[in-house]
């Protein structure tokens, strides 16, 4: 999958993204969507697979989760 695929895909991924994650946590979706995601890659980028595009934005998704975890 190209760079253009993945900036045209954004959007649904993280729509995916916010149908399984606790609500507290859609302010991180939110967040995410603000992003530019011509911003994430460059126009030579290439994803293995699909998987590995959604795998991207999930991993973003977990990295700015953690500013909102709770301590214990």
């Amino acid at each position: 999958m190209d760079a253009i695929v993945f900036v045209k895909n954004y959007l649904n991924y993280l729509d995916e993204i916010s149908q399984v994650i606790k609500p507290e946590l859609l302010q991180v979706v939110d967040e995410l969507k603000e992003i530019d995601p011509h911003d994430l890659v460059r126009p030579d980028s290439y994803f293995d697979s699909e998987n590995s595009a959604r795998g991207y934005v999930w991993s973003m998704f977990l990295k700015g989760a953690k500013k909102y975890s709770v301590k214990e």
